[in-house]
């Protein structure tokens, strides 16, 4: 995927300005695509430049005025034309997995502590999905469509996507429990 879809995404679901972009990429849409301020702005000006996007400013009382994004025909018939091709399932590349495959060669009990901080980052990341899902989607004053309402596509993919970032931790995390138990196997110099 290229940072233009994401972005084109973003603004479909809402118009904005590059920081309000950024910070969603931060929010949400970081759970499975990231991109700095840097990337988010150049993307922003290549996709103006090219008639994706279109750009209105926007007077702002004692600041400079801001540019507001939105999708324009070019860049709907583009993330159109992307959603119907295929591509490629993703491969996984683990730079821990090699490490824990690696260690096998040297002391498998020295990954302990580096295994312990994936873990915790995983925790971390699990927790802030979690937050989110609740305060987005099933918390109190989160908006559920009842029997009587007709199903809301954008925020039920949302919603969706989220849930795959939460399986993905919990599975993460099992994982890192599961080699954690392996390494603990091992003393120092096996």
């Amino acid at each position: 995927m290229a940072l233009e879809h994401a972005i084109l995404v973003s603004l479909l679901e809402k118009p904005g300005s590059g920081y309000e972009l950024a910070r969603r990429f931060e929010r949400s849409i970081g759970y499975f695509w990231t991109a700095t301020h840097q990337q988010i702005y150049r993307v922003l000006k290549r996709m103006e430049d090219d008639g994706w996007v279109d750009v209105r400013d926007v007077p702002q009382q004692g600041r400079p005025d801001k540019k507001e994004y939105s999708v324009a025909d070019l860049g709907r018939a583009a993330l159109s034309s992307w959603l119907h091709d295929p591509i490629e399932p993703e491969r996984v590349r683990h730079d821990l997995a090699v490490k824990i495959r690696g260690a096998a060669f040297d002391d498998p009990a020295a990954l302990i502590r580096e295994v312990e901080r994936h873990r915790q980052a995983h925790r971390d990341r699990l927790a802030h999905y979690l937050a989110g899902e609740t305060r987005d989607f099933t918390g109190p004053g989160a908006s559920t469509a009842g029997p009587a309402e007709p199903l809301d596509a954008e925020r039920e993919l949302q919603h969706v996507v989220l849930r795959g970032g939460i399986a993905y931790e919990r599975m993460m995390i099992d994982w890192l429990d599961d080699v954690l138990a392996t390494l603990g196997r091992f003393g120092p110099g096996r």
